[in-house]
C-alpha cells in the first residue's frame, strides 16, 4: 500500500502546539483521565492508558507530568465525568472532517463545534457521512534523523510484531498497523530504543482532496483552528491534502 506522507504536517503541528504546550496537556491529561476511570491506573493492564501515555510521550509531556495525571485521576473519585462524543461534516468544496470530543457537556461542545464549521462555510453532517472515507489504524511515525537503524532492519521489527505496512519516505518512516496490535508493535520499537514522533490509533483517509481556491484554503484553516482552540476537542481527522 502506498503511503501519503504527513511527516511535515506533524512537525508542523508539534512546532505549533510548542507555543501552546499547557493546552495540549490539558487534553491529554483529560484523555488520561477518562483511560484510568475506565480501566484503572495501571497502564499494563489497561491497554487504553497505554496507548494514551504513548502519544503523551509522542507530544513531549514530561513523565512525572504523566504520573500525576494518573495519579489525580485514580484518587479523585469526584472527578469530572467525560463523554466521548464524534461530530462529522464537511469542509470547504466537500472535505471530509471528524471531530473526536470529551466533554461534560453536550451542548457546549455540539454548538461550539457546529459554529467551527459555519464559520468555515462548512457544515455539521449525520453520523457516518464521511467515517466511511477513513480507517481506523495504529501510526507510528519515525523522523529519519532520529534513527540510526538501517530500513531493512527497522522494517523486520515492525512486521515481526504484526504491522500491516511500512513505508519509507524521503524524511522518515510510516508504520501502519492494525489498531489490536498497534500496542505491541509500538513496545516492540520501545525495547529496540527506537525514537517514536507520533504514535497514536488514528484515522486515515482513503483518499485526499487538495484546494486550490484561496477562500477555501481560509476557511479550512478556519475551521481546523478553530476546533484546535476548543478544549473539549481532542481530535480532528480530515482528508484534505495540505
Amino acid at each position: 500500500m502506498a503511503g501519503h506522507s504527513k511527516f511535515a504536517n506533524i512537525k508542523h503541528k508539534k512546532e505549533k502546539n510548542d507555543a501552546a504546550k499547557g493546552k495540549i496537556f490539558t487534553k491529554l491529561g483529560r484523555e488520561i483521565a477518562v483511560a484510568v476511570k475506565e480501566g484503572g491506573p495501571d497502564p499494563n493492564t489497561n491497554s487504553r492508558l497505554k496507548d494514551v501515555i504513548a502519544k503523551a510521550k509522542s507530544n513531549n509531556m514530561p513523565n512525572d507530568t504523566i504520573e500525576r495525571s494518573i495519579k489525580k485521576a485514580a484518587g479523585d473519585a469526584n472527578a469530572v465525568d467525560y463523554e466521548n462524543v464524534t461530530y462529522e461534516g464537511y469542509g470547504p468544496n466537500g472535505i471530509a472532517i471528524i471531530v473526536n470530543a470529551l466533554t461534560d457537556n453536550k451542548n457546549r461542545t455540539a454548538a461550539n463545534v457546529r459554529s467551527a464549521f459555519t464559520k468555515g462555510s462548512g457544515n455539521i453532517g449525520t453520523p457516518g457521512c464521511v467515517s466511511y472515507m477513513f480507517d481506523k489504524k495504529g501510526q507510528i511515525i519515525i523522523d529519519k534523523e532520529e534513527c540510526d537503524m538501517k530500513a531493512d532492519d527497522l522494517m523486520l521489527i515492525a512486521l515481526d510484531a504484526g504491522a500491516e505496512d511500512f513505508v519509507e519516505e524521503e524524511d522518515s518512516f510510516e508504520i501502519l498497523t492494525d489498531p489490536d496490535v498497534f500496542g505491541s508493535v509500538r513496545d516492540s520499537l520501545e525495547e529496540a530504543g527506537i525514537p517514536m514522533v507520533q504514535a497514536e490509533v488514528t484515522m486515515l483517509p482513503q483518499t485526499y482532496v487538495e484546494l486550490s481556491d484561496e477562500a477555501d484554503i481560509k476557511n479550512m484553516n478556519k475551521i481546523l483552528n478553530l476546533l484546535e482552540e476548543d478544549d473539549d476537542v481532542q481530535e480532528v481527522y480530515h482528508n484534505w491534502d495540505e
